[in-house]
This record gives structure tokens, sequence and C-alpha cells, in this order.
């Protein structure tokens, strides 16, 4: 578990594994440091570090490749996960949520009224989405240089890289972040204004990443429905 979480703990090296997982098969599979680098919009050589912490822990295997015609220059590297070793990161990777921790917030939340604890809940969402958005984009992609379309499809990757297993569509004209798997588990059934949490995780990364925005839960799992939805 120590090794899993050591691996997967930084967001951004979930999201990375989770590209080279979805990458194509075939000769050429896997990715480079350079379309990491692109994707996560991060220095080439952060994307190598990331792409190598993977690979010693056995996650990623690495293939040099030297492409046909190519001079005497550096040959490339490609990362690929191996097909008997991937993992479902919303199911297999401890995400760092203590079950004693999310009870006694939960407890904490059941005290307070309904309408304070969930404003608390969600400015707290906001703040650490916000954060996870530097992380994200870096410092090239500043608030308004992303469609919001792009903007969510950001955002829905990071969620999943924190175990939500997320995806951004569209439906009835609606766009939305649908969450098939929550991290929270069942302290968010028990305590459903911890719901706050996820949906201001997701107006605080869209702010930084796009701009104002009105978010609002369509549907969530402490409500009886088979997934949760955001929508923006």
């Amino acid at each position: 578990m120590s090794a899993i979480t050591d691996a997967f703990g930084d967001p951004t090296r979930r999201g990375i594994y989770l590209f080279a997982r979805d990458a194509p098969a075939g000769v050429a599979g896997g990715v480079t440091a350079g379309q990491v680098a692109d994707k996560f919009g991060v220095h080439p050589n952060v994307a190598r570090h990331h792409l190598d912490k993977l690979a010693a822990g056995g996650y990623l295997e690495v293939a040099v490749e030297r492409a046909e015609g190519a001079g005497a220059g550096r040959p490339s590297k490609r990362y690929r996960v191996p097909l008997d070793a991937k993992l479902d990161l919303a199911n297999d990777v401890p995400v760092h949520s203590d079950d004693l921790v999310l009870k006694l917030l939960g407890r904490a939340l059941a005290l307070l009224p309904r309408a304070q604890a969930e404003t608390m809940a969600e400015e707290v969402g906001q703040e650490y989405g916000r954060a996870m958005a530097v992380g994200l984009a870096g410092t090239d992609l500043a608030a308004g240089q992303r469609s919001l379309r792009s903007a969510m499809q950001a955002v829905a990757d990071a969620l999943t890289a924190h175990g939500f297993a997320a995806h951004a569509d569209q439906r009835n004209n609606q766009l939305r972040i649908v969450n098939n798997h929550c991290p929270f588990g069942d302290v968010a059934i028990e305590h459903p204004v911890i719901c706050a949490v996820d949906r201001g995780m997701v107006k605080g990364m869209l702010t930084a990443l796009y701009g104002d925005t009105d978010v609002a839960t369509m549907q969530s799992l402490p409500q009886g429905d088979t997934f949760c939805a955001t929508s923006v």
C-alpha cells in the first residue's frame, strides 16, 4: 500500500498514469515525455520525472525506440502500461482519505445547521479545487484561456486522478461532470452534506481554469441516484 501511495499520491502522476493507460496500443503504443508535457502543461523534465517514477514502481514499462529514418540523435522513450498490470484507480488505488477522519468530519458537520455545514463544505472544496488547478494548469494557462468544454474535461481528469472516475458530457443541452465513483464512500451516504465538497472542487477548478460559472448538484448517490452529476 505504501508503494502505491508513493507512486500515485501526486494527482498529476495519477492523471499521467491514466493518460498512459488509455493510450492506443500497437507498435508505437505508449506515451512520450513530450506528449505528457503537452497534455498536462508541465515542463518535459517534470513529465519525465513522473513517468520514471511510475516506471520504477513497475506501473509503466519503458521502450526505447528510434523513429525510422532518424539520424544519430537521442532515441525516443515510450512509456506503456503492461497489459497484465492495468489498475483501476477508482477501485484499486487507495485515496488519501482516512475512514476515521471522514467519520469524525461527518459527525462534526451533523452538529451544524445544514445550510451552514453545506456552505463550509463547499468553501473548503473551492479552496482545494483552486489549489488543484494551479498544479494542473501551471503558469501558462490563466483563467479565460480555455474554452468551457476543455476546462471541464481538465476538471474531470483531475477528479478522476483523485478517485472520482469522472467524465464531462452534455445532456439535454446541459453541460455536466459525472462522477461514477465517490472516494468518500459510505460517509457521504450517511452525511450528504459532504457532496458539497466535490461541488466546490468543480467550481474552484473551473474558476481558475475558465472563469466564474454556476455549478449545482444534479444527481448524487445519497439521493438514491446511481452516480453523481454536477451541472455547469
